[in-house]
């Protein structure tokens, strides 16, 4: 059994040092544990410092491509190098690696696909109170989207089988922490939280420069992902907002024809005819998408089982 443990950087040169020597060296039920570095166009020494504190894969991008794009590098890296389980960790030490074998622990028993660390948020000292409220209402949202019960959705923290790394799919750039839980959700993947310690604070967080970028950000991914995964559910609830509006509209010029003649309140009638026709369009769309979203799944079983060969492949090209 083998384990990488990935971790993306982006001018890490700083913390890669300290977050790599807090790694352990063996895990229970491996044979072997190894490390992959992913350097996502970084200006400074980040692979140098890789390498010589040992560790054994470094994969670069010649430009930032952003954190998504690097963790799926890894990923796919990871696999061609004959992964059983991979460990996606933060460059700047915030995970404790003693916790590692603790994550890895349900997937090796088979009792999961996907084990997601999961952070004393309140006692977490570094965190402010409203990124402490949202980081609990993000949870939430992903809980609702995913079907899971993921304690902490946003902790990049996470152990996942060769399976579930096969059939991961990250389509935003910014980061690949929401979307693979709603997706994994979506694909009947196991998820697990497991508690895990966090470290002091090296440095601020770089994917988090300002509350309202990372609000917005985040609650686009979220939705973008209610359209790729539940297209049927996400536009019927759309729909249907509209339709009640235009029933009530209606309602309300019926009340007012019956009752004086309905004379001034044609703007209820072309307002209700508005939105009752938006309902119908809101429901036909998302009609076609459920369509378009069962083609997809057909298309990602096929991809998995494409890429297995490949691996395959090159396993015994190797």
């Amino acid at each position: 059994m083998k384990l990488i443990i990935q971790i993306p950087c982006l001018n890490e040169s700083e913390t890669l040092a300290i977050a790599l020597a807090d790694l352990p060296r063996t895990v229970e039920g491996f044979d072997t544990v190894e490390y992959l570095i992913i350097d996502d166009g970084s200006t400074d020494n980040t692979a140098d410092v890789a390498r010589a504190n040992g560790v054994h894969h470094v994969v670069r991008h010649p430009v930032n491509r952003g954190l998504a794009v690097g963790f799926m590098t890894g990923i796919e890296a990871c696999l061609k190098l004959g992964a059983d389980v991979i460990v996606n960790t933060d460059a700047d030490n915030q995970y404790c690696g003693a916790d590692i074998p603790a994550l890895t622990v349900p997937v090796l028993k088979g009792e999961a696909d996907i084990a997601i660390g999961a952070r004393p948020i309140d006692q977490t000292e570094h965190f402010s109170w409203v990124k402490k409220k949202l980081q609990r209402l993000g949870s939430w949202a992903v809980r609702v989207a995913s079907g899971t019960d993921v304690v902490d959705a946003p902790s990049g923290f996470r152990a996942m089988s060769r399976e579930a790394a096969m059939r991961l799919n990250v389509f935003s750039a910014y980061t690949y922490t929401l979307e693979t839980i709603i997706q994994a959700g979506q694909s009947n993947l196991r998820i697990v939280s497991v508690p895990v310690r966090t470290n002091g604070d090296l440095r601020p967080s770089r994917l988090v420069k300002s509350i309202s970028s990372y609000v917005k950000r985040s609650l686009g991914t979220i939705f973008r992902v209610f359209v790729i995964y539940r297209p049927l559910t996400l536009f019927s609830w759309i729909g249907s907002l509209f339709l009640l509006i235009g029933l009530i509209t209606g309602g309300r010029f019926l009340y007012y024809f019956f009752s004086e003649g309905g004379e001034g309140h044609v703007q209820s009638v072309i307002l209700a005819s508005l939105c009752i026709t938006l309902a119908m369009i809101m429901y036909m769309m998302g009609l076609v998408a459920d369509l378009i979203a069962t083609n997809r799944k057909l298309l990602e079983k096929v991809n998995v089982r494409l890429k297995a060969q490949a691996l395959d492949t090159h396993k015994n090209d190797s």
